[in-house]
């Protein structure tokens, strides 16, 4: 990969994370405003809890999302960003460009999602 396009992703890369980064302080924020003591039935109650549970699973995959940014930009700075974790050849600049912190190019993430969706089933 040219060092032009490795520039590109570092760039696609750092936007990213200070927008989850942002993203998650938001979150964080609207978690500690709301206030079960504000609740005056049932359905406030309810309704308090499931907005928490929603901000908390967002929360999660922001975080998740945070940790491959980071794995990905840490690939850059060893020289490795670009390569399949599992093929060890090339991923496509067009997977690329749409998920910036891809591990495995589309062919092997097809195998690990096969293999991720067996290993649930039992």
């Amino acid at each position: 990969m040219k060092q032009n396009d490795i520039d590109f992703f570092r760039n696609l890369l750092l936007e990213r994370q200070a927008q989850v980064l942002k993203n998650i302080d938001g979150t964080n924020k609207e978690i500690e405003g709301l206030d079960i003591s504000d609740a005056r039935d049932d359905v406030d109650f309810a309704t308090l809890n499931v907005s928490t549970l929603i901000d908390q699973a967002l929360s999660v995959q922001q975080s998740k999302e945070l940790f491959e940014i980071e794995y990905a930009l840490a690939k850059i700075q060893i020289g490795t960003y670009g390569v399949c974790e599992m093929c060890e050849e090339d991923i496509s600049m067009q997977r690329l460009k749409i998920k910036p912190h891809a591990k495995y190019c589309i062919v092997c993430r097809e195998i690990v999602e096969k293999e991720t969706t067996k290993n649930r089933s039992f």
